[in-house]
């Protein structure tokens, strides 16, 4: 599918006209926004990113790779999706009110100029921007001589072995090509017929992409399938190659394993893994270069329709131009931070017990350090002889976390280990059953999770003897219980061994282990039991207020708004005079700031070195302020399908510090966006006479600025 000509503003494209004079505000165009769309609009704000000259080079080259790989995912969970329910002949309806098939074609329009816009930012601005610093992404013919034979000496030591051609004729069916690989079609003659002949070489996953040429300040990047392009004389001996095009595929994540009455939740994963490898394919990016021959062997041997093939030019999989951000060129980056220890964990001598215990400890990354704190608590669990039992739910964990050796290591040594492992967190299905297995083998006592919900919560128990009794620690956080992504992503975690919280996960724990039909808890809100209900309550306890003439306020922080009633609880707030701001990273169908509907509603959010992944809920109460953080969105999914715990932060220091959090986002001239009521997404800019005021600058400041204070007072 050819894109169109770039647009060259960065607002959001084929956003809806503003509503008619008069409008009928039953309509769900009118009163929502469409979730996929808002979901493409998040990711034009990251892709923006990648455009704007206030950031370092090679940060906007990462922001084009996070750009591509979000809009691989998007294909792979929402367009596929779609295509399914089409050829299951749904007849469901979006939220705003669009069938599958509208919703396809819309989305088609807006991810061609996304995609095109992409491709602008690459060629026209990136590129350009990259060779003025000796940084080059070349082809295998554009190499020097010297570069060339560099080249196919590694091709033929290191690839060639590897590779299997594989000819597409009556008697070799087309090739089962894996999601998201490259590959190169080849289109051959022999030398005594005029036939052409069709043949796919994979390019191999086992090598990086890119053959690397590193010369003093100078850097080139070859994509390894150009490097095979190059050497087809050997794969295809005695054969005219006609034309060489590389091509990638997406298939549909969204695939329905066939497990009759099975309950056994690892024999479904385990099922849905396999039925994913063959799922229907959703997309294929082909250069523009590429010939209808071609086309049409991709079209037939895959069995898709013309419309699945989006054209660009190469290289194609933007989202490997990581690589190159990875260069040691620290002028070409932007801000560097190495997270600093807690201050109430700056003493690494210190019991973390007996820390916790002087008062609850609020941690946010990747501004405080998650090894100094989450997974000290952990790993001191694990070698505490005291401790009696250390209860954990894995959502999303690192290939190099200690959590898993750790939590066998204290299963082997005696201590009661219970985990829930949560086996259908997407995309990580294989790594948690190998973490699973290996816990099990282990002695630990392993809980694939909920049937019919997914446990997301991330939440952390330990059960330590202390005369006279037992004292219960927990840990519940916004963010999972991983390493790397804690150095990547803003979030927030509690630690505390407060009772009444500390029951409240006790009890937790016993739903997702045992057969607890828990219905209510002291402290914590739990989806899908309680959560959904405390949430709209507390609106509604703000919109109460405010018709009683009472100050009323929200303030919400979170990852995607897309819950009906959440959103109708909201607008009812808003029209009684609270003011509300909702914080939102990704998509929202929220419309804000329309008279009669949402007014005193505004929508933000902040886009930056980060990813912003921690939710904070806010509501005044009348005075009697209430802050929690926790692992939900205002999702239905996450309300109604997913174990969800959020937890109330209710020491005033800790509260103080939430609120400065909010206020600096608030506040943010710089990094943040705001929602308008036509559906634009409008970066703030700061006046002629301000200083910018960006949120994770502003973070790393402060954060940076009270270590300094803390290390000098050591000091002294």
């Amino acid at each position: 599918m050819a894109t169109p000509a770039a647009e060259e503003n960065v607002k959001n494209m084929d956003a809806p006209d503003a509503p008619a004079e008069g409008p009928d505000q039953s309509d769900p165009a009118y009163r929502y926004f469409n979730r996929d769309l808002s979901w493409l609009d998040f990711n034009q704000r990251v892709l923006h990113e990648a455009q704007d000259p206030r950031n370092a080079l090679l940060d906007r080259v990462k922001f084009l790779a996070i750009f591509s790989s979000n809009t691989d995912e998007f294909f792979m969970k929402r367009v596929g999706l779609l295509k399914r329910k089409i050829a299951d002949l749904s007849t469901e309806r979006s939220v705003d009110g669009l069938s599958c098939q509208q919703q396809l074609q819309t989305i088609r329009k807006r991810l061609s100029a996304l995609i095109a816009l992409q491709v602008a930012v690459w060629h026209g601005q990136l590129r350009p921007a990259l060779e003025a610093q000796q940084i080059f992404v070349r082809n295998y013919h554009d190499l020097t001589e010297p570069q060339q034979r560099s080249a196919n000496a590694y091709f033929r030591r290191q690839i060639f072995p590897v590779l299997t051609p594989l000819a597409v004729d009556p008697g070799h069916p087309f090739p089962f090509i894996s999601n998201l690989s490259m590959s190169l079609g080849v289109l051959l003659r022999g030398p005594a017929s005029p036939e052409l002949l069709f043949a796919r070489v994979k390019v191999p996953g086992l090598f990086s992409r890119w053959y690397t040429f590193l010369e003093q300040n100078r850097a080139v990047f070859v994509p390894l399938e150009s490097l095979i392009a190059g050497q087809l004389e050997l794969l295809f001996p005695g054969m005219q190659v006609m034309e060489c095009r590389p091509f990638r595929i997406t298939r549909n994540a969204e695939v329905e394993a066939e497990t009759e009455d099975t309950e056994d939740l690892l024999e479904v994963v385990q099922e849905e893994l396999r039925a994913r490898r063959f799922a229907d394919t959703v997309r294929v990016q082909t250069p523009h270069e590429m010939s209808q021959a071609m086309r049409s062997y991709l079209v037939d041997g895959m069995e898709i329709t013309p419309e699945d093939l989006y054209d660009l030019p190469e290289p194609l999989g933007m989202g490997d131009f990581m690589a190159i951000t990875e260069l040691n060129r620290p002028r070409l980056k932007g801000h560097s931070w190495t997270p600093v220890t807690p201050a109430a964990l700056v003493d690494h001598e210190t019991d973390i017990f007996a820390a916790i215990r002087k008062g609850d400890i609020l941690v946010q990354h990747p501004y405080e350090s998650f090894d100094a704190s989450v997974e000290r608590f952990i790993l001191s669990a694990v070698e505490d002889p005291r401790v009696l039992a250390i209860k954990m739910t894995l959502y999303r964990t690192s290939g190099d976390s200690p959590f898993v050796a750790a939590l066998a290591r204290a299963a082997e040594s005696g201590k009661q280990v219970a985990v829930l492992v949560e086996l259908k967190a997407r995309f990580d299905e294989e790594s948690n059953i190998q973490w699973a297995q290996a816990l099990e083998r282990a002695g630990a006592h392993v809980v694939y999770g909920v049937m019919g919900l997914k446990t997301h919560t991330k939440t952390a128990l330990v059960v330590r003897r202390e005369e006279p009794a037992v004292r219960c620690y927990c840990h519940v956080a916004t963010g999972n219980y991983n390493s790397k992504t804690a150095r990547l992503y803003t979030d927030l975690g509690l630690l505390t061994c407060r009772e009444d919280i500390c029951e409240d996960v006790v009890e937790l724990f016993a739903f997702l282990t045992g057969r607890s039909l828990k219905r209510s808890y002291q402290k914590l809100l739990v989806a899908p039991v309680t959560m959904r209900r405390q949430f709209l309550d507390f609106i509604n306890t703000e919109a109460h207020n405010a018709r009683e003439g009472r100050p009323a306020r929200i303030i919400a922080k979170m990852n995607a708004l897309e819950d009906p009633q959440v959103i109708e609880a909201l607008y009812a707030a808003g029209r009684a005079g609270v003011k509300i701001d909702l914080i939102v990273r990704g998509f929202c169908c929220l419309r804000p700031g329309v008279p009669g509907l949402s007014p005193n509603i505004g929508v933000s959010c902040v886009i930056g070195e980060f990813l912003e992944h921690s939710r904070i809920f806010y509501f005044l109460n009348g005075g009697a302020e209430r802050f929690y953080i926790g692992s939900a969105d205002w999702m239905s999914r996450n309300l109604n399908n997913r174990v969800e715990a959020a937890v109330p932060v209710e020491d005033p220091a800790l509260r103080a510090r939430l609120r400065e959090i909010l206020d600096i986002i608030l506040a943010d001239n710089r990094q943040a966006w705001d929602l308008h009521s036509d559906g634009v997404w409008v970066q703030r800019q700061p006046a002629p006479d301000e200083a910018p005021r960006g949120t994770q600058f502003e973070m790393m400041r402060r954060i940076a600025m009270i270590n300094e204070q803390r290390s000098t007072m050591l000091d002294h």
